[in-house]
């Protein structure tokens, strides 16, 4: 079971026809240890923002603030704890599910497709095709691709369940390495 959740009422985001909406600026993060690395954590107001997965905390933070450049970097440990720890959970037990509201930045767009990739079981992969098809535009295959790469938030929007046509693993934000081992995992689960 994919217990994956956002909070729907109230995402955010911009399209390439209009200005941005009012988007909290603050963003708290903290950084943790998981079976793939590092893992940082960051949360507005609206719920959580980023999760990016790498080898170095202070790359994690650099990225953090390229996809931030107005925010207000807050580091906070402790109130996002219980984040940290349910997304350490979920990369060790994925059948558990993810329990996070979510507050998805991106086109419209793009919220097509993370939606999309949202609602793909745990243990399941689909290709970029397949995904193209089910957001109902089959010819924008490429397309998806970009959406799928500016995801920022790794497992909460499941990116990595997506593979080529013929099956092989393709590129992968956080590392090709990264993406077969949460696929092994699931798959297990």
């Amino acid at each position: 079971m994919d217990l994956i959740k956002s909070d729907t009422s109230s995402r955010p985001f911009t399209s390439a026809n209009s200005q941005s909406t009012a988007i909290p600026n603050d963003v708290a993060f903290a950084i943790g240890e998981c079976a793939l690395g590092k893992v940082i954590v960051a949360r507005s107001t609206v719920g959580v923002c980023a999760i990016l997965i790498g080898s170095d905390a202070e790359e994690l933070k650099r990225n953090l603030a390229a996809r931030f450049p107005e925010g207000k970097l807050i580091p906070n440990k402790l109130e996002l704890r219980d984040d940290l720890s349910k997304v350490v959970r979920f990369i060790e037990t994925p059948s558990e599910g993810l329990d996070l509201a979510f507050d998805m930045r991106g086109t419209r767009f793009q919220r097509r497709v993370w939606d999309a990739l949202r609602r793909i079981p745990c243990g399941a992969m689909v290709t970029y095709s397949a995904l193209a098809r089910r957001i109902g535009m089959p010819n924008s295959t490429r397309a998806v691709a970009n959406a799928c790469a500016a995801n920022a938030i790794a497992l909460g929007i499941p990116c990595h369940r997506v593979v080529r046509s013929n099956g092989t693993l393709s590129g992968y934000r956080w590392g090709v390495e990264r993406k077969r081992a949460l696929i092994v995992k699931e798959a297990a689960a």
